[in-house]
């Protein structure tokens, strides 16, 4: 009879079951919080008006650019989590987790209070308008205060997946949403016992959302006994190890800056976009908001990707590398594929969602989603491809390859061919940025030295035996019978 897999363990079983299974909870994390963050949208727009969702808009982009910023020190923790458990190390394991926590908590504490301090120039860089930026500041002050608890709170997620379970933070972000859901329009309006906050009570009920959910998994955790946990002589692991911690920021702040040069395309893009006008800008804004759920599957195959792979990197099963890729690629193309395939039929009825159905600007918005939306297909194959890659520690080519084809060529092509095609360009430049990330990604897979990249340098390279021969992984004197709870 074969040996049960332990839970957590994404180091054996059928990789395509494995790999769903773990995916789907990740896809329900993501779901929930994009509706999160529309439904506050209709909250804030119905109770206080345009000039008020103009003012959570600018705040938010503020938002986004901070937890970008933090993003990729926890996908690199995550990552070393990943090989440590796969590696069977849990010791290693919770010295990761107690650096990484450390200097997140604390990098997010700095964020916070800079935040609070230079809200009004924050917000006049972005050019928020003048009816609004006393409404923005309200709000972001708030969300500067929250922004330690939605740090701590994604840190947890990412390393609980890291270890092989991705149910427990759909679980924990799903109560943050509800809290943050309900609450919106009880502090907003002062319904019942709760005060009226205005834009504020917005705010609000985001930091007690967050709040709540992450000192609720962290009690579950600790309840559980949980190996990653850090109790008793293992809280001296939060004193940050400098090698751990070079290691952190060196291979975390590449990843971060993926996001900034995606966000950096897309504001060149918008930027360009309005130039023609309040109706071209309004169809591609609501293509855009599509697009956020087109990408939403492979995004999550990439999340989980990235942790059954460096799972099976710590474990020296390079021989599964190339099939959990292969699966990703597969699920990419049937859920991806299939969004786009339904979004091209219903397009006009979804679109009439945000605009009337007489409105011109549905016809533009059908256009822009004829052109470009299959192209989030090629691009969903790249995330795959770099989720494989980066979680070996090969972080510099994925971010080199964006800029090139998404700074240097979207946006290029948006810009120089604009004389060429007119506004056909902007739709185009998606098509173009997306083959070439792919085809870049694909030849660095294909040829690229990643496989002999090591996060830590005792990790066993492509070709190299896993263990000394004695049962244990290379280079690790000490293991723990322990395994994660799932």
């Amino acid at each position: 009879m074969p040996a049960r897999r332990r839970t957590g363990d994404l180091t054996s079983g059928p990789i395509p079951r494995t790999l769903l299974l773990f995916a789907l909870p990740v896809l329900g994390s993501n779901v929930l919080q994009s509706l999160n963050g529309s439904i506050n949208a209709v909250w804030v727009g119905r109770f206080l008006g345009e000039s008020a969702l103009t003012a959570t808009s600018n705040a938010n982009l503020v938002l986004f650019l901070i937890l970008g910023t933090v993003f990729g020190i926890g996908m690199a923790a995550t990552i070393l989590v990943a090989q440590s458990v796969g590696a069977r190390d849990l010791p290693e394991a919770r010295r990761i987790v107690g650096t990484s926590a450390t200097f997140f908590f604390l990098v997010s504490v700095i964020f916070a209070v800079c935040g609070w301090i230079w809200v009004d120039a924050i917000l006049n860089t972005l050019g928020t308008p003048a009816d609004a930026l006393p409404l923005a500041r309200s709000y972001l002050r708030i969300i500067f205060v929250a922004v330690p608890m939605m740090n701590l709170l994604s840190f947890v997620m990412t390393v609980l997946r890291g270890a092989g379970d991705s149910r427990t933070p759909f679980f924990f972000m799903a109560l943050a949403v509800v809290l943050d859901i309900v609450l919106n329009p009880l502090l907003i309006a002062g319904i019942g016992p709760f005060p009226e906050l205005g834009i504020a009570g917005s705010a609000t009920s985001t930091l007690i959302g967050q709040t709540v959910s992450v000192i609720a998994i962290l009690i579950v955790l600790y309840v559980r006994k949980h190996p990653l946990r850090l109790a008793g002589a293992n809280l001296a692991l939060l004193r940050p190890d400098p090698t751990l911690l070079r290691i952190v920021v060196f291979k975390g702040v590449p990843m971060g800056l993926q996001m900034i040069v995606i966000s950096a395309a897309a504001l060149t893009v918008m930027g360009i976009v309005n130039s023609y006008g309040s109706q071209v800008a309004a169809a591609y804004g609501i293509a855009a908001q599509l697009w956020t759920y087109i990408q939403m599957p492979a995004l999550a195959i990439g999340a989980a990707v990235s942790s059954m792979a460096a799972q099976n990197v710590g474990a020296g099963r390079w021989d599964r590398i190339g099939r959990i890729a292969a699966s990703g690629v597969g699920f990419n193309l049937v859920l991806t594929g299939a969004l786009v395939a339904v979004l091209s039929v219903f397009d006009r009825s979804v679109l009439s969602l945000f605009l009337s159905r007489d409105s011109a600007a549905i016809d533009i918005a059908v256009h822009i989603n004829n052109v470009a939306s299959w192209s989030f297909i090629l691009f969903g194959i790249t995330i795959v491809l770099f989720a494989t890659v980066r979680a070996t520690g090969a972080v510099m080519p994925p971010l080199i390859i964006l800029v090139i084809s998404v700074l240097v060529v979207r946006t290029g092509f948006a810009y120089f061919m604009r004389g060429v095609i007119g506004e056909e360009a902007l739709w185009w430049s998606f098509p173009a940025g997306s083959i070439s990330s792919l085809v870049l990604a694909a030849a660095y897979y294909r040829f690229g030295r990643w496989r002999t990249t090591h996060m830590i340098e005792d990790r066993p390279a492509a070709g190299e035996p896993p263990d000394t021969g004695l049962g244990v992984p290379r280079g690790r004197a000490h293991l723990s019978p322990e395994t994660p709870n799932g």
